[in-house]
């Protein structure tokens, strides 16, 4: 087509039922979004809230190729709103590509808007600097290192082991840049805790639960790279698990504590569930047999794909189904030299995933995949998947889920188009907010009726 414009009204008015807000907001997360200079914040002294890298860059070029954004910090994310489009309240979060069609800049009158082709289609919001980021801890860290806070303030995201240690080409997941992007930071001199301290963990909670006086932050989520021996001694259910037990013990019923591990045996499990997790995302990352071996060689050759599945499964019995949601990286299905070469086959596969979990009562959820270059996948995929695998998936989502009724997961905040939090994919913007009635496969268009 003539434009990015051009073929972003088509993919709208070919697939009516996925909101447009989800249909740009996928567009962004999967190509990035250009700065103006207008538009970047004073980091953390200023009254925007910049963005943390809270694990993985998240960008379309290193540090040192993003220029003025690598000094003065993008914000963590941007809200849409009205323009030509008249879009509703959407949240994105912020991924930077100084080569993206869309840009981010004040007009006239200092006002941003995002530019497309060289035209303003929304208003952008920023979020501002909350009050807890203007405190230190005891030691001078920021509460921005120890305890960020993504999805509009929703969910205080703790990476308390910023690296992996699946490593190496033979054993890291091949679009990952966690360990790439603790090593960026270092080199910037940018403070970047690899392993967490617990009480410095509980001091940045303290704050955060000092000044949100409105009670924005509902969730925490415990994560960071795999662990194949230990940490600290720990193995990794014991060391995410103390986190949480920390926590619960000090903050009882404050947020919703979520985990985000291997799948682990269910003795494991067990544990997290001691330990006070309530929801656990065991990431299946790519359906495809074929594609998990390839692209996920340290998961493959640790745990192996089936047993991942029997995992996942088997954690059910302990959190209950409603509570295991298992992430997926949504695009490296197509990804060079392995990927499907059609979106007709990626997804196929990636729905016989989505009805093999949801038959079991189990919603997986969906990251919409950032090609940061330097993963293998990034380099050969510069691109990333195209725009239309993943408004499909979108569809393919909702209809699995009305399939097998099944409603939103929990901890992620409200669905629905102009609700949302959800910042990276738009899967909580394309599902029906709760008090809307559920559409019937008459009424939502088949997938013959919608491409048509």
């Amino acid at each position: 087509m003539g434009s990015r414009t051009a073929l972003v009204e088509d993919l709208m008015e070919r697939f009516p039922h996925v909101p447009r807000e989800a249909v740009f907001k996928e567009d962004l997360l999967r190509g990035g979004v250009a700065f103006d200079p207008s538009a970047l914040s004073d980091n953390e002294g200023g009254e925007v809230k910049p963005k943390s890298y809270f694990i993985f860059s998240f960008d379309h070029g290193t540090l040192p190729e993003l220029g003025e954004a690598a000094l003065r910090r993008p914000p963590e994310e941007i809200i849409l709103t009205g323009g030509p489009y008249d879009l509703r309240r959407t949240v994105v979060s912020v991924r930077v590509n100084p080569a993206s069609p869309y840009r981010v800049a004040a007009d006239e009158e200092g006002l941003l808007g995002l530019y497309l082709d060289g035209r303003r289609i929304a208003d952008v919001g920023v979020p501002p600097m909350p009050e807890y980021y203007r405190h230190t801890l005891s030691n001078g860290k920021s509460v921005m290192e120890v305890a960020p806070t993504i999805q509009w303030g929703y969910l205080i995201y703790l990476t308390v082991f910023r690296v992996c240690q699946y490593f190496g080409a033979k054993e890291e997941c091949q679009y990952c840049d966690i360990n790439h992007n603790w090593r960026q930071h270092k080199a910037a001199g940018r403070p970047y805790t690899g392993v967490k301290d617990v009480e410095e963990v509980l001091e940045a909670l303290e704050i955060i639960d000092r000044y949100d006086t409105a009670k924005a932050s509902t969730a925490y989520t415990l994560t960071g790279g795999a662990i194949t021996k230990t940490v600290s001694g720990r193995d990794e259910a014991d060391f995410y698990g103390h986190y949480a037990k920390a926590i619960e013990e000090r903050f009882p019923g404050r947020w919703i504590g979520k985990v985000v591990a291997q799948a682990l045996p269910k003795d494991d499990v067990q544990r997290f569930k001691d330990y006070g997790v309530q929801i656990y995302h065991p990431n299946f990352e790519v359906w495809d047999e074929y594609l998990f071996k390839m692209y996920c060689p340290g998961k493959e050759r640790y745990v192996g794909r089936d047993e991942w599945h029997r995992r996942i499964l088997d954690s059910a019995d302990v959190f209950g189904a409603r509570n295991v949601i298992p992430n997926f990286v949504a695009g490296v299905e197509m990804a060079e030299p392995f990927g499907f070469k059609t979106v007709d086959e990626a997804i196929e596969s990636t729905t016989e995933g989505l009805r093999f979990f949801m038959s079991h009562g189990i919603t997986p959820r969906f990251t919409t995949w950032c090609p940061e270059p330097t993963t293998p996948l990034g380099k050969a995929n510069p691109q990333g998947a195209p725009l239309e695998y993943h408004i499909r998936l979108l569809q393919a989502y909702r209809a699995t889920m009305d399939d097998f009724g099944l409603s939103s997961p929990p901890g992620y905040g409200p669905p629905g188009p102009g609700r949302a939090v959800f910042s990276v994919s738009s899967f909580m913007d394309s599902l029906p907010a709760q008090d809307e009635p559920r559409e019937t496969p008459e009424q939502r268009g088949t997938p013959e009726t919608a491409q048509a």
